[in-house]
Protein backbone atom coordinates (compact mmCIF):
# COMPACT_ATOMS: atom_id res chain seq x y z
CA UNK A 1 0.00 0.00 0.00
CA UNK A 2 1.34 3.27 -1.16
CA UNK A 3 1.14 6.64 2.18
CA UNK A 4 1.01 9.97 1.31
CA UNK A 5 1.81 12.62 4.16
CA UNK A 6 0.66 16.10 4.68
CA UNK A 7 1.51 18.69 7.02
CA UNK A 8 -0.95 21.21 7.51
CA UNK A 9 -1.37 24.42 10.36
CA UNK A 10 0.00 23.01 13.63
CA UNK A 11 3.30 22.48 15.36
CA UNK A 12 4.14 18.61 13.79
CA UNK A 13 3.92 17.03 17.11
CA UNK A 14 2.10 14.06 15.73
CA UNK A 15 5.37 13.35 13.20
CA UNK A 16 7.58 13.80 16.31
CA UNK A 17 5.39 11.27 18.24
CA UNK A 18 5.57 8.76 15.74
CA UNK A 19 9.21 8.90 15.42
CA UNK A 20 9.23 7.60 19.20
CA UNK A 21 7.73 4.21 18.24
CA UNK A 22 9.84 1.66 19.64
CA UNK A 23 9.98 -2.12 19.11
CA UNK A 24 9.01 -1.65 16.25
CA UNK A 25 9.84 1.12 15.30
CA UNK A 26 7.08 3.51 12.67
CA UNK A 27 9.59 2.59 10.11
CA UNK A 28 9.67 -0.88 10.66
CA UNK A 29 6.19 -1.61 11.18
CA UNK A 30 4.75 0.30 8.68
CA UNK A 31 7.22 -1.68 6.41
CA UNK A 32 6.59 -5.11 7.77
CA UNK A 33 2.75 -4.13 6.92
CA UNK A 34 3.61 -3.76 3.54
CA UNK A 35 3.08 0.10 3.49
CA UNK A 36 5.62 1.85 1.60
CA UNK A 37 6.17 5.61 2.49
CA UNK A 38 5.49 8.00 -0.99
CA UNK A 39 6.19 10.96 0.74
CA UNK A 40 6.64 12.85 3.90
CA UNK A 41 7.09 16.49 4.28
CA UNK A 42 9.65 16.12 6.78
CA UNK A 43 11.18 12.35 6.50
CA UNK A 44 11.17 11.92 2.60
CA UNK A 45 14.34 12.83 0.37
CA UNK A 46 11.96 13.99 -2.77
CA UNK A 47 12.56 18.12 -2.31
CA UNK A 48 11.24 21.13 -4.39
CA UNK A 49 10.55 20.08 -8.18
CA UNK A 50 11.46 16.04 -7.35
CA UNK A 51 8.19 16.62 -4.45
CA UNK A 52 5.95 18.38 -6.96
CA UNK A 53 6.49 15.42 -9.88
CA UNK A 54 5.72 13.08 -7.16
CA UNK A 55 2.66 15.53 -6.15
CA UNK A 56 1.48 15.90 -9.41
CA UNK A 57 1.56 12.24 -10.85
CA UNK A 58 -0.44 10.89 -7.70
CA UNK A 59 -3.37 13.46 -8.39
CA UNK A 60 -2.87 12.17 -12.29
CA UNK A 61 -3.53 9.06 -11.25
CA UNK A 62 -0.17 7.69 -12.40
CA UNK A 63 0.94 6.50 -9.13
CA UNK A 64 -1.88 5.27 -7.05
CA UNK A 65 -1.81 6.45 -3.39
CA UNK A 66 -3.82 3.72 -0.56
CA UNK A 67 -3.49 5.96 2.30
CA UNK A 68 -3.66 9.38 2.64
CA UNK A 69 -2.32 11.19 6.17
CA UNK A 70 -3.14 15.29 7.07
CA UNK A 71 -1.61 16.03 9.93
CA UNK A 72 -2.16 19.62 11.46
CA UNK A 73 -5.73 22.03 10.66
CA UNK A 74 -6.57 23.02 7.18
CA UNK A 75 -6.57 27.02 6.91
CA UNK A 76 -9.45 28.32 4.69
CA UNK A 77 -8.46 31.76 5.03
CA UNK A 78 -8.47 34.10 3.54
CA UNK A 79 -11.84 34.58 2.29
CA UNK A 80 -12.30 30.43 1.66
CA UNK A 81 -8.83 30.68 -0.95
CA UNK A 82 -6.22 28.44 1.17
CA UNK A 83 -3.85 31.03 0.63
CA UNK A 84 -2.84 31.30 4.13
CA UNK A 85 -1.22 28.08 3.92
CA UNK A 86 0.53 27.34 0.49
CA UNK A 87 2.58 24.07 -0.36
CA UNK A 88 6.20 25.25 -1.26
CA UNK A 89 7.16 25.57 -4.29
CA UNK A 90 3.51 23.97 -6.24
CA UNK A 91 2.06 27.70 -6.94
CA UNK A 92 -1.29 25.57 -5.00
CA UNK A 93 -2.92 25.86 -1.73
CA UNK A 94 -2.05 22.74 0.80
CA UNK A 95 -6.63 23.10 1.01
CA UNK A 96 -6.58 22.42 -2.35
CA UNK A 97 -3.83 19.94 -2.12
CA UNK A 98 -5.80 18.45 0.69
CA UNK A 99 -9.30 18.61 -1.35
CA UNK A 100 -7.48 16.88 -4.37
CA UNK A 101 -5.81 14.12 -3.47
CA UNK A 102 -8.61 13.08 -0.74
CA UNK A 103 -10.68 12.35 -3.86
CA UNK A 104 -7.87 9.96 -5.25
CA UNK A 105 -6.87 8.01 -1.69
CA UNK A 106 -8.63 4.37 -0.82
CA UNK A 107 -8.12 6.04 2.66
CA UNK A 108 -8.15 9.43 4.33
CA UNK A 109 -6.44 9.73 8.13
CA UNK A 110 -6.43 12.62 10.19
CA UNK A 111 -3.66 12.34 12.49
CA UNK A 112 -4.12 14.01 15.32
CA UNK A 113 -6.60 16.65 16.94
CA UNK A 114 -6.15 19.29 14.50
CA UNK A 115 -6.69 17.52 11.23
CA UNK A 116 -9.90 15.58 13.21
CA UNK A 117 -11.15 19.01 14.33
CA UNK A 118 -9.36 22.04 13.69
CA UNK A 119 -7.35 21.88 17.65
CA UNK A 120 -5.78 24.80 18.73
CA UNK A 121 -5.19 26.27 15.13
CA UNK A 122 -9.01 26.74 14.93
CA UNK A 123 -9.25 28.12 18.85
CA UNK A 124 -9.78 31.75 20.04
CA UNK A 125 -10.91 34.05 17.17
CA UNK A 126 -9.48 31.79 14.64
CA UNK A 127 -8.26 34.08 11.89
CA UNK A 128 -7.27 31.89 9.07
CA UNK A 129 -10.44 29.79 9.22
CA UNK A 130 -8.82 26.67 10.04
CA UNK A 131 -10.84 23.10 10.22
CA UNK A 132 -10.21 19.37 10.34
CA UNK A 133 -10.80 17.60 7.57
CA UNK A 134 -14.31 16.51 7.75
CA UNK A 135 -15.48 18.35 10.62
CA UNK A 136 -15.16 21.60 11.96
CA UNK A 137 -14.87 21.67 15.62
CA UNK A 138 -17.50 19.36 16.86
CA UNK A 139 -19.50 20.25 13.99
CA UNK A 140 -19.81 17.62 10.93
CA UNK A 141 -18.17 19.02 7.44
CA UNK A 142 -14.49 20.86 7.69
CA UNK A 143 -12.45 20.67 4.42
CA UNK A 144 -14.65 17.59 3.37
CA UNK A 145 -18.31 17.71 3.38
CA UNK A 146 -19.96 15.33 6.04
CA UNK A 147 -21.51 12.98 3.62
CA UNK A 148 -17.40 12.60 2.18
CA UNK A 149 -15.88 8.93 1.23
CA UNK A 150 -12.12 7.66 0.57
CA UNK A 151 -12.41 5.38 -2.43
CA UNK A 152 -12.87 2.55 0.06
CA UNK A 153 -15.93 3.80 1.48
CA UNK A 154 -15.30 4.74 4.79
CA UNK A 155 -15.39 8.63 6.18
CA UNK A 156 -12.35 10.04 7.25
CA UNK A 157 -10.74 7.86 9.84
CA UNK A 158 -9.81 10.45 12.67
CA UNK A 159 -7.19 9.72 15.14
CA UNK A 160 -7.36 12.57 17.47
CA UNK A 161 -4.81 13.25 20.31
CA UNK A 162 -2.20 15.85 20.36
CA UNK A 163 -0.21 14.84 19.90
CA UNK A 164 -1.29 11.35 19.08
CA UNK A 165 0.41 8.21 20.39
CA UNK A 166 2.50 6.42 17.71
CA UNK A 167 1.07 3.03 18.50
CA UNK A 168 -2.79 4.49 17.84
CA UNK A 169 -1.30 5.72 14.19
CA UNK A 170 0.81 2.53 13.66
CA UNK A 171 -2.11 0.26 14.61
CA UNK A 172 -4.72 2.21 12.43
CA UNK A 173 -2.56 2.15 9.37
CA UNK A 174 -1.48 -1.73 9.94
CA UNK A 175 -5.55 -2.12 10.40
CA UNK A 176 -6.27 -0.51 6.84
CA UNK A 177 -3.01 -2.41 5.53
CA UNK A 178 -4.37 -5.34 6.37
CA UNK A 179 -7.92 -5.12 5.22
CA UNK A 180 -9.16 -5.23 8.87
CA UNK A 181 -10.62 -1.52 9.41
CA UNK A 182 -14.43 -1.52 8.42
CA UNK A 183 -17.19 0.86 8.67
CA UNK A 184 -18.47 -0.73 11.66
CA UNK A 185 -14.88 -0.60 13.83
CA UNK A 186 -15.75 3.32 13.38
CA UNK A 187 -17.42 5.51 16.00
CA UNK A 188 -19.46 8.53 15.66
CA UNK A 189 -16.59 11.09 15.02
Amino acid sequence: MNLLWLQASGCGGCTMSLLCAEGPTAVEALSDAGISLLWHPALSRETGAEALALLQAVEAGEIPMDILCVEGAIARGPRGTGRYQMLSGTGRSLMDWTQALAAKAQHVVAVGTCAAYGGVTAAGGNPSDACGLQYDGALPGGLLPAAFRGRAGLPVINIAGCPTHPGWVTETLMLLAGGALAAGDLDGL
